[in-house]
């Protein structure tokens, strides 16, 4: 989709942030796998479902500077929302295990 947004003074800051916070949610994701504790685990979930609502930021942004790409933002900021209902669900299951252990 990058290609496909015209390179204007508006739409160059919003590219530029739409990819960082987009390739954020898989750097983190690939550190969450990886985590040394169950701790650090949920933290780094926090942080993808961070970015992922980042991203549907940027992407409405986006949508909404170039009305001729918000089909396309549309989907991708679907895309980012199953992302961040994921994640949610999945720092919920965390944290109601770490509850059932108390």
């Amino acid at each position: 989709m990058q290609k496909k947004i015209p390179k204007t003074v508006i739409n160059l800051p919003l590219i530029s942030q739409a990819i960082r916070s987009v390739t954020s949610i898989g750097a983190n994701y690939c550190e969450a796998s990886g985590a040394c504790s169950k701790r650090d685990f949920k933290n780094k979930l926090y942080i993808c479902k961070k970015e992922a609502k980042e991203s549907k930021y940027w992407l409405d942004l986006i949508g909404k500077a170039n009305p001729e790409l918000k089909n396309e933002c549309q989907k991708y900021w679907q895309e980012a929302h199953e992302l961040t209902l994921i994640f949610s669900k999945s720092i919920l299951t965390l944290e109601n295990k770490e509850k059932s252990k108390d």
